[in-house]
């Protein structure tokens, strides 16, 4: 899994990318294992992330669904999620608050 995770974040990385951010949840009350989070230059390089990551990660992985709207891309691959967003999207809807909370709480538990 870590290597998987690993090109990924390498991929998304080499195209510049910004604050790239990965929620470890195995083990927590959520749909997948890996939440990977990461911010783009703008609408086009947002779009441009994906088509590096469809090249880069095919046919090894298999892309389950993507949810395209230029401000915010979602990538399902079953038990890793991905989403890439221009940094208005990401500050203004902060999943990391609310993945940091379901780490936090299933430690508390």
């Amino acid at each position: 899994m870590q290597d998987r995770i690993n090109k990924i974040t390498t991929i998304l990385d080499t195209n510049k990318a910004e604050a790239i951010e990965v929620f470890d949840l195995r083990g927590r009350d959520y749909f997948v294992d890996y939440v990977i989070i990461a911010s783009s230059l703008g609408t086009r390089h947002t779009e441009a992330l994906l088509d590096h990551l469809k090249r880069g990660l095919k046919p090894e992985e298999q892309f389950l669904g993507t949810d395209e709207s230029g401000e915010w891309i979602a990538v399902d691959l079953g038990d890793i999620l991905i989403h890439i967003m221009t940094p208005e999207y990401r500050s203004r809807y902060d999943l990391e608050t609310f993945l940091s909370s379901l780490r936090k709480n299933s430690e508390e538990a």
